[in-house]
């Protein structure tokens, strides 16, 4: 039997624009199946505008909740979602913000982006509230506002699937995918103040052409040496959709992962956050501070229909 389509967002690269909208359905015994049969309706109003415009390379993918999703199939659920879990240790903080519904469209025409989002918002009405709405963009050559390359290891080409959707371990869900955010908003102005040098060490790669750096020279609380796990072998890895965003006031990162298990980003942030019992943490996180903090699961396109009821 073939794998169930995924939503479109999930595997492709991205285009340079980016939106993402978070919203709370505000009674959810009410409420939940109308929002369901919205969210279902998404892949066609992607559809058409891309067809209208198919040099934009418009995708979007949309998500549900764990709180909605037991609202709306209580007896069907995939066995890994869970509310994410909040973090603090020495003032770092990741908290846990939650979220119903989250939508993620991609193309070149930020426009195109905002013309979905205001067709699903007008389509669920008073029956949402925005709690998170975050405009991406491309900056310069795909870096963070740091400066830094971001997305330099992942995966590309058939290894996307195999990384970001749901397989034989749950195949009544296969196609699916968990869905890992995080809002970061940086200090730059603190950033600039560094030496490149120790800019550097803080990531683990050169800042010019993003090149690891060698063992020796990279510290255990680089960013990189936090992030990368590996077993039996084998790098645990995640598809990451992250975009810069802001205002002059502020700005950061839009941190989103999309993977087979919520296992491997809440490994990764412990390690990042100081909480997995080595004492280290990555130190990127003493200039960029989380504000939100969400799980979602990304049903395959024939998940999403069932779950219009």
């Amino acid at each position: 039997m073939p794998t169930p389509e995924p939503q479109d967002g999930i595997l492709p690269q991205p285009g340079p624009s980016a939106f993402f909208l978070v919203l709370r359905v505000l009674d959810h015994a009410r409420d939940a199946r109308g929002v369901g049969r919205a969210a279902a309706g998404v892949p066609a109003l992607a559809g058409k505008l891309a067809a209208a415009e198919p040099a934009a390379r418009l995708v979007a993918t949309v998500s549900i909740g764990p709180e909605l999703w037991d609202a709306l199939s209580p007896e069907r659920r995939p066995a890994g979602l869970r509310r994410f879990r909040s973090l603090e240790v020495d003032g770092r903080r990741a908290p846990s913000t939650g979220g119903d519904v989250l939508l993620h469209v991609t193309s070149k025409r930020p426009d195109l982006n905002f013309e979905l989002a205001q067709q699903l918002r007008c389509a669920l009405g008073d029956r949402v509230v925005v709690f998170d709405e975050v405009h991406g963009f491309k900056y310069r050559d795909g870096r963070d506002l740091t400066g830094f390359i971001d997305g330099t290891e992942n995966p590309k080409g058939k290894a996307r699937a195999a990384v970001a959707l749901v397989g034989n371990e749950d195949p009544a869900f296969a196609g699916s995918s968990y869905v890992f955010t995080q809002r970061y908003v940086h200090d730059l102005a603190r950033w600039a103040t560094l030496p490149v040098r120790e800019q550097e060490g803080i990531y683990g790669r050169r800042k010019a052409d993003s090149k690891e750096l060698s063992d020796a020279a990279k510290p255990p609380t680089a960013h990189i040496a936090r992030t990368v796990i590996e077993e039996h072998g084998e790098e645990l890895e995640i598809v990451r959709h992250s975009f810069p965003y802001g205002t002059t006031s502020e700005h950061g990162l839009f941190f989103i992962a999309y993977c087979r298990t919520l296992d491997i980003p809440e490994r990764m942030l412990a390690r990042m956050i100081g909480a997995s019992g080595d004492g280290l943490h990555d130190r990127l996180m003493e200039f960029s501070r989380a504000v939100t903090g969400a799980h979602f699961f990304a049903p395959s396109l024939a998940g999403l229909r069932r779950l219009a009821g």
